[in-house]
């Protein structure tokens, strides 16, 4: 084995090993949408669920099938039919979801079954439980258009799920539900997976998808200048879904996004969505910092939030003790009121204990990151952390390409966490034109 690779598995591992720790015994709820079952990325997949829930970590699995139904219709000369992104399910669409429905959990169950030596698998030994989990309701009729045997989710099965997952089994469930007459009705994957997240409230909901993310710039086609977002707060994700036209098929900015926005006003502390065409994006997702798709995230939760007007009074009580000591410049409340929008606080019951502002510059693509403060009662927690990534969460969906801080005393905090020394004549003209000379600040500059 070479020494170049134990230099880069052992840290890596180091790394992994605090989400290892923290994802034990938690329950995710993981939806494979059937395009990606479809482009072959099943056996892959499965390998990395298993992987995660050898790891301690509890999984409720819901597939979909829209591919392979649509592929059943169209060789019984039947066509597709939808109307606002919801199949319309008559009884030939039915007997082919119920045929697709069987067919891909057989293949779901076979390939968590196989267990050859020297593959992921080995020794796996990973049990599978399937059952009547969801009671369902019919759609009816929208605007005219009867949907038939398409149905929404009236129940979840929670004491059986929960019983299920106690045995250290997967759940794995088809987008079926039943009525209490025993009717069978077609569900959303979507909508199956955001609702057991919610009434399970569970750890983590994750879409499996066709699509990479939410771009940061929603509007546009994900590319190099583009790149995915890889967390928004619950309050951008309204404010994205609110502008993205109707969402009627799966490669719609709002289509995924609608339900994890669902998910988090549910009480779902975390919403992703993963693009199945990047191998082991599951993995990366949950185990490295940045992940690779899109997070949803209820601010509320991580107590980190936009600052208002009712804010400014715990602002100046929290940065007065470090302008008095120099290492902030002086603001007046006249000042903070004013800029109240550029601030986002650390919120724990109802006490700020850390802020931060981000003033952009847009001629120059760039924005400082001024007022950075943390209380002496929290610091060595992490709040100063999560200023930081939610000041470059706000930089990147203003379109800025950078953030910069001016410091007297914090250089090195900055400089660990990806921030260099640049001349002050790199500052934005308007920034120069204020910069105080005699304070000598370092400037420093993260790329974004």
């Amino acid at each position: 084995m070479s020494a170049v690779f134990n230099f880069t598995f052992v840290p890596w591992f180091r790394s992994v090993a605090p989400y290892i720790h923290k994802f034990r015994h938690q329950t995710f709820v993981v939806g494979i949408g059937g395009e990606a079952i479809a482009a072959g990325k099943l056996q892959a997949l499965v390998q990395d669920l298993a992987l995660v829930h050898s790891m301690g970590v509890k999984i409720v699995l819901v597939h979909g099938f829209r591919p392979q139904v649509n592929e059943q219709l169209l060789a019984k000369g039947h066509t597709p039919q939808h109307y606002k992104g919801h199949r319309i399910t008559d009884p030939v669409a039915l007997d082919c979801a119920q045929e697709a429905a069987g067919q891909l959990r057989y293949e779901i169950e076979a390939a968590f079954s196989q267990g050859l030596p020297n593959t992921p698998m080995a020794g796996s030994k990973v049990r599978v439980i399937s059952g009547n989990f969801i009671t369902a309701r019919p759609m009816g009729i929208l605007d005219g258009v009867d949907f038939q045997h398409t149905g929404k989710v009236r129940k979840v099965d929670t004491e059986g799920i929960r019983h299920a997952l106690e045995m250290e089994s997967i759940v794995l469930l088809s987008p079926f539900g039943y009525s209490p007459t025993g009717e069978a009705f077609n569900l959303a994957m979507e909508e199956v997976a955001s609702s057991i997240a919610i009434a399970l409230k569970a750890d983590k909901l994750l879409y499996v998808c066709e699509v990479p993310g939410i771009a940061q710039n929603p509007t546009q086609p994900v590319s190099d200048d583009n790149p995915i977002a890889t967390e928004i707060t619950l309050a951008d994700a309204r404010r994205i879904f609110a502008q993205a036209p109707e969402a009627e098929v799966p490669t719609d900015t709002g289509f995924y996004l609608k339900y994890c926005i669902k998910a988090c006003e549910g009480g779902v502390e975390r919403s992703h969505i993963i693009p199945y065409s990047t191998d082991g994006s599951f993995l990366l997702e949950i185990y490295v910092h940045d992940g690779i798709g899109t997070m949803v995230v209820d601010e509320r939760l991580e107590e980190v939030r936009q600052a208002t007007a009712d804010d400014v009074g715990g602002i100046l009580q929290l940065i007065e003790p470090f302008e008095n000591d120099g290492t902030l410049v002086k603001r007046s409340r006249t000042e903070i009121e004013r800029d109240i929008a550029n601030y986002t606080i650390v919120d724990h019951d109802g006490v700020i204990f850390g802020c931060a502002a981000l003033y952009p510059y847009f001629e120059k693509s760039t924005g400082e990151m001024a007022a950075v403060t943390v209380s002496p009662h929290s610091q060595g927690q992490g709040d100063g952390e999560k200023l930081l990534k939610r000041i470059e969460q706000r930089a990147r969906l203003m379109g800025l390409k950078s953030i910069f801080v001016l410091t007297t005393r914090t250089m090195h905090w900055f400089i660990k966490r990806g921030f260099e020394t640049v001349d002050p004549d790199w500052l934005p003209q308007a920034r120069k034109e204020k910069y105080n000379w005699s304070r000598k600040s370092k400037v420093l500059v993260k790329y974004l």
